[in-house]
């Protein structure tokens, strides 16, 4: 191969934190206009070598070279990457929610003229880089207006609004659905077309099967190999073998249901939208979860089941209507947090970061937030108390980190959302709903979290997971809910159904004719 048609190397990589070795010895090459794809498990060092290769670690914090089209980089700042032609989209989104599409393109980048912004010039400039990237709306709309998954494609066009040859994107479709998903990935397609070449960091190994010309696996800091579709073409099971180390045969621990009585109740449960009170987010709904059972909620995005619960438990979401809620037979009173963990639901949400863990807190402190009443003494927390519960639930959960007072925002995500877990399950709930448990992290941690929700459920638990991969569901639910515009339109054996019938129970359009059915549980 000649030398032009690498993009990138990097030589002999490796990067320190105190305690931790991040990054051992990777070696990695990129050839130029090509879908490069790193896969690994949470904590494998993937996004700290892609900071190390655009200056959020500077040069002198590591050790290794990186040539970049043949020539040597010392990037000390993340501006010295973008210069020489790199960019990276990092997965927590950097926009301003109140500024337009066209300033988050164009910040830091503005056009002007005389010392003044040519606004004009921008939005031009701005309707052209959005159409590479399939972005239909009004240049002038404040991006928090928008989804997540064009928010991701504001992101691209900003990158693409500078010169760069190279793109980064760390977990660029975890918070999409199916349909942003292959958006993305087509853009990265007319991208390589172009000339751009694009290195994605993701745990969806189906789409990295699908899209990528090479995939470098990463294992506890250090390289294991690089396939190239070319040559070897891609095998799902080799690719989690070289992640975990071992073979993964299922990826779903084996579980057998032991659902008792009824645990969850929830009846006539209605909630107006809190933007549009005359459109109901919650339509007369009623289900019920049992103790010791695993129940899916499955819907497409902007069905609502995420509000539904943010609803239920704590009121947190939507302007409430009517409804009751019982555990154990019993009426509760969901109407606040605190509440509903006296009640004994514990809630975990969706977006780990925002919603669900204090980045500013310790794994320690953030164990016993929900539950300080555990670990107090006198109206004062006892640190005894809480460095005990701390660390048997690093322990159990099998979350890897240096030091109970390690910051949060240095576990990798799939720590983070243990850690999340641990901090729901100290509360010792008798309800546990769990909303996209495994958003964004790989098999390994994947399968430990699967296993911990069999755990709770063998402990007569009742276990609500809501979900958007129909795989996940069908692999480790005893029943499954499908939800539609605010109401339940199916409550299926995930046994006997298939993602099929799920997909035409979640558009509305109803189960299929009995003929039609192939009862095919996880096709």
């Amino acid at each position: 191969m000649a030398d032009s048609d690498v993009i990138l190397e990097m030589r002999s990589i490796s990067k320190h934190f105190p305690g931790v070795k991040a990054l051992d010895d990777v070696t990695m090459t990129v050839e130029r206009k090509t879908i490069h794809a790193i896969c690994g498990e949470n904590g494998a060092g993937k996004s700290t070598l892609m900071k190390v290769l655009t200056g959020v670690w500077p040069y002198g914090t590591y050790s290794g070279r990186i040539l970049f089209n043949g020539e040597e980089m010392r990037f000390k700042t993340l501006k010295s990457s973008e210069k020489a032609g790199i960019a990276i989209i990092h997965q927590e989104l950097s926009l301003i929610p109140e500024l337009s599409v066209t300033e988050n393109i164009f910040i830091g980048n503005e056009s002007s003229r005389r010392g003044l912004i040519d606004w004009d010039d921008a939005r031009r400039r701005a309707e052209a880089i959005m159409g590479r990237v399939h972005l239909d709306v009004d240049p002038d709309t404040p991006s928090k207006n928008l989804g997540v998954g064009q928010q991701q494609l504001i992101e691209i066009a900003r990158a693409l609004s500078k010169d760069i040859q190279l793109l980064v994107l760390d977990e660029p479709t975890s918070a999409l659905n199916e349909e942003e998903s292959e958006n993305l990935l087509q853009i990265l397609r007319d991208l390589k077309a172009e000339g751009i070449t694009s290195i994605m960091i993701s745990h969806k190994l189906e789409e990295l099967v699908r899209s990528a010309d090479a995939i470098t696996i990463i294992r506890d800091g250090r390289t294991v190999e690089t396939l190239k579709a070319a040559e070897d073409g891609f095998d799902i099971n080799r690719i989690i073998r070289g992640m975990v180390g071992r073979p993964l045969d299922n990826r779903y621990p084996s579980h057998q249901s032991n659902a008792a009585q009824e645990l969850l109740s929830v009846k006539g449960w209605k909630v107006a939208n809190p933007i549009r009170p005359d459109k109901l987010s919650a339509d007369d709904v009623d289900f019920f979860v049992r103790a010791g059972e695993v129940v899916g909620f499955a819907g497409l995005m902007g069905a609502g089941r995420t509000e539904l619960f943010r609803s239920i438990v704590g009121r947190s979401w939507g302007n409430y209507l009517s409804g009751e809620v019982r555990v154990g037979g019993r009426a509760v009173d969901t109407s606040s947090v605190p509440k509903a963990i006296e009640a004994g639901i514990a809630y975990v949400p969706e977006d780990r970061k925002v919603l669900g863990l204090n980045l500013l807190d310790t794994v320690s402190r953030t164990i016993v937030s929900a539950g300080l009443k555990r670990v107090s003494q006198h109206l004062l927390i006892n640190n005894d108390m809480e460095v005990v519960a701390a660390e048997k639930a690093r322990d159990e959960l099998k979350i890897k980190t240096p030091s109970i007072v390690e910051g949060v925002d240095k576990l990798s995500g799939g720590n983070q959302q243990k850690t999340l877990l641990g901090k729901w399950l100290f509360t010792e709930p008798l309800v546990l709903v769990l909303d996209e448990p495994t958003r964004g992290i790989d098999v390994g941690a994947k399968y430990e979290i699967y296993s911990l929700i069999f755990q709770q459920a063998a402990l007569g638990k009742a276990i609500v997971v809501i979900s958007s991969e129909l795989p996940e569901l069908l692999g480790i639910c005893d029943r499954i809910y499908t939800f539609h515009e605010g109401r339940i339109t199916g409550d299926v054996d995930a046994k006997a159904t298939n993602q099929e019938e799920l997909m035409r129970l979640m558009t509305g359009v109803g189960p299929a004719p009995a003929n039609d059915q192939t009862g095919e549980g996880a096709s």
